[in-house]
């Protein structure tokens, strides 16, 4: 069974750093492209960043400069360093695998809060 696991959610004051972690389990096809979605509360969910599996990356314009998205191949995992949070990063962060020609995998999220 594929399994994808967010992990490095918490609690943050305006200004601190987190690193979030999405580790891949039980993968047995290349993964394609991967990404970083987030869902506050009473909001859609929305794409925060991506990065394909040759390590190019994109990111929406409220968080570049401050998050960072990155991969690891080898082990199924990517990474989402996040620096000086803000209170509107606030939000449920999810990770997201993609597989070619078959529907994607979702983790099952993990809490972030900035607050003071």
């Amino acid at each position: 069974q594929v399994n994808f696991v967010e992990s490095g959610g918490g609690w943050v004051q305006p200004g601190g750093s987190l690193r979030l972690s999405c580790a891949g389990t039980g993968v047995s096809f290349t993964i394609e492209d991967m990404a970083w979605y987030r869902q506050a509360p009473g909001k859609q969910r929305e794409l925060v960043a991506t990065v394909t599996r040759a390590g190019i990356t994109k990111y929406i314009d409220s968080v570049k400069g401050r998050f960072t998205i990155s991969r690891d191949n080898t082990k199924n995992t990517m990474y989402l360093q996040m620096n000086n949070l803000r209170p509107e990063d606030t939000a449920a962060y999810f990770c997201y695998a993609e597989r070619y020609g078959s529907p994607g995998y979702w983790g099952q999220g993990t809490q972030v809060t900035v607050s003071s």
